[in-house]
Formats: C-alpha cells, sequence, structure tokens
C-alpha cells in the first residue's frame, strides 16, 4: 500500500467530511465543526501550519550522525519514534462514517503498534465511543492512552476506573475540549477545570496523568504542580477556540518553563517528519499527530496507519542525518531557524 493510494481512498470514503487537501493547510474546511475543519474562520487550524512554516533547519553534511538513534521512552513503554497516533473520536459525525467506531479505533491502535509506536483514543458526548476505545487498547494488553472530556470531576473518575481496569499506559484529561461544539450540541456538561479539580484527578490514580491543551506557560507551571506526568501543547487542532497562536509559537516559551520537569508532548499541524523534527527542537520530547493518522485510517486501516507512521519516522530520520542529530537529544534550537 503506498500513500497516493491511502489518499484516493480516503477522499471518496470522507467525501463531505474531508477533501484529503493536497496541502492540509484548514483553508478549504474552514468553520466545518463537526468535520475535520478548524472553529469559525479556520485561522487557529492554519495558524498552526503557518507556524511550522516559519521554522526552517540548517543543512549540515559534514559530521558521524549517519545511524541516528529515535527510540524514546513515554510511559515506561520504548517507542521505535518519537510519534504518538493523536485522539480523535466521532467517526460517524466527523468523518463521514465509513469506518464505525470500532474499526477507526482498530486501526489506529493496530496501526501504531505495527510501526512501532502506541495510539490514543478519544471521548465525546456518546460515552459509547469512550468505551469502545478503552475495548481497542484492550485488545493491545493496554497498550494506548483513553483521553476524557472535561466533563464533573465525578464523571472523569468513573472513566479512569474504566482506564485502570485495562492497564492503560496512562489517562489524559483534554482539557480544551471544554469548547467543542459537538459537546454542546449533545447537552453534555464539559468546562474549564480548577487547580483543585485538577489536582483530585491526579491524586485518585496510579496511571500517569496527561493534561492535553496546554497553550501557556503559566498553565504548563499549573500542570508541573498538580504532578502530571506530561502535558499536549494542543489548541486542539483549532477545532474549539478561533484566532488562537499556532502550537509551534508557544511551544518554545513552555519548554523555557518547564523542560525536564514534565513530558512535553505536542500536536497541531504536523504532516511529516520534517514537522517531527521542528517540533522537536522547539521544545517538545514526542509529538501526536491528528488528521494524518484520520486520513491513514480511511484509507488503508491498520495497514494506512502503519505506512504513514513509517514514511514520517524515514523522513524524520533523514532530517536528522541531513542536520548532524545522533539522537533525539541533539535535536534543538541550533538545528533551526525560526523566521
Amino acid at each position: 500500500m503506498n500513500i497516493e493510494d491511502i489518499r484516493k481512498n480516503a477522499r471518496e470514503r470522507m467525501k463531505g467530511y474531508c477533501r484529503v487537501c493536497t496541502e492540509c493547510n484548514g483553508i478549504a474546511c474552514a468553520g466545518e465543526v463537526p468535520g475535520m475543519g478548524g472553529a469559525g474562520t479556520g485561522t487557529s487550524f492554519k495558524n498552526n501550519i503557518e507556524a511550522l512554516k516559519r521554522v526552517k533547519l540548517k543543512l549540515r553534511t559534514i559530521h558521524d550522525a549517519k545511524q541516528p538513534n529515535i527510540s524514546v521512552d513515554f510511559l515506561g513503554e520504548k517507542l521505535d519514534m518519537p510519534i504518538i497516533s493523536a485522539p480523535i473520536t466521532g467517526s460517524s459525525f466527523n468523518m463521514g462514517g465509513a469506518l464505525t467506531e470500532e474499526e477507526y479505533v482498530d486501526a489506529v491502535i493496530k496501526g501504531s503498534l505495527s510501526a512501532g509506536t502506541v495510539g490514543m483514543t478519544g471521548d465525546t458526548a456518546d460515552l459509547s465511543m469512550y468505551i469502545t476505545g478503552l475495548e481497542g487498547i484492550k485488545k493491545v494488553n493496554g497498550k494506548g492512552v483513553p483521553f476524557i472530556k472535561p466533563r464533573e470531576n465525578k464523571k472523569i473518575i468513573e472513566n479512569i476506573r474504566k482506564a485502570e481496569e485495562i492497564n492503560a499506559l496512562g489517562v489524559g484529561v483534554d482539557i480544551d475540549g471544554a469548547g467543542l461544539i459537538t459537546m454542546a450540541l449533545k447537552g453534555q456538561p464539559v468546562g474549564p477545570k480548577t487547580v483543585e479539580e485538577l489536582k483530585e484527578l491526579v491524586k485518585i490514580t496510579n496511571l500517569p496523568f496527561i493534561l492535553k491543551g496546554i497553550m501557556t506557560e503559566d498553565e504548563a507551571e499549573l500542570a508541573v504542580s498538580i504532578g502530571a506526568k506530561a502535558i499536549v501543547v494542543s489548541n486542539h487542532g483549532g477545532r474549539v477556540l478561533d484566532h488562537v497562536e499556532g502550537v509551534a509559537q508557544v511551544l518554545p516559551r513552555i519548554a523555557k518553563r518547564v523542560k525536564g520537569k514534565i513530558t512535553i508532548l505536542s500536536d497541531g499541524g504536523i504532516r511529516s517528519g520534517v514537522d517531527v523534527f521542528k517540533m522537536l527542537a522547539l521544545g517538545a520530547d514526542a509529538v501526536l499527530v491528528g488528521r494524518p493518522i484520520a486520513i491513514a485510517a480511511y484509507g488503508g486501516y491498520a495497514e494506512g496507519v502503519d505506512t504513514v507512521l513509517s514514511k514520517m519516522k524515514n523522513e524524520l530520520i533523514q532530517a536528522m542525518i541531513l542536520t548532524g542529530c545522533k539522537d533525539l537529544c541533539e535535536i534543538d534550537k541550533t538545528k533551526i531557524v525560526v523566521e
């Protein structure tokens, strides 16, 4: 299976929900939420893409970085690459429904493992979809991370217990999901969280706890203070609030404050292994990839996901060879220029 076949199949299966554009930049799908677009004018989605474009790599070829090591430890699991499949839920109302939620979850989780990494699952107004994600992770002996929307703490705790039952690698709350239109349309009570509420969630579980949706330095420091294991620097793919900065713009500021104190993950417009390199150079420890994985799952099921992730892996290795990086630790701000 090749990338062209995956994209062709996905374009047919996601018709009316995703155009599978030559450049996935949020322009054609602006405002299409539910769907795969960005909120409002789509500016936040577009900002993610444009912010990454402003990062340029420094080409170096006189060095000994001939076989880079790109393995990384993530929540105690050794991954072959610092690239993880992001939690995307709602196959029926966001992607067109050519795949059932179970088929989508299985494609992402199994395809990620086949490529040497792990996948994440999500939550939505239909709680059965969170359960479907857990069932998919359970099939692979817990090698995945479920994310929960910022519901009332009582409901979150119930869902954390379910994640504990399947021995998931960790559990997360995408706190930026407080503004999701898809949740509001279903009358689900989601909203911001206080520091005390978050402390309660961290305290009640032994699973590593991840906060997804951090876009400011002060909230990154709050995540450290409550005992979170990791954060995801993310504006939810530009799907919750219009006119937000691109992730690549805020990531260096956040890394300056909390690098080494907490695992920093990031998403936001990552389309290639070169984009992965850029995010790592800006301060991320690993990245999450969303829309390309959704397209891969729809275009080629688990094999499609494996193919897309493997392509990104090889692109990252090539970028490291051509910038003189023997391992991930050597990818830093000295290897890039930000315009």
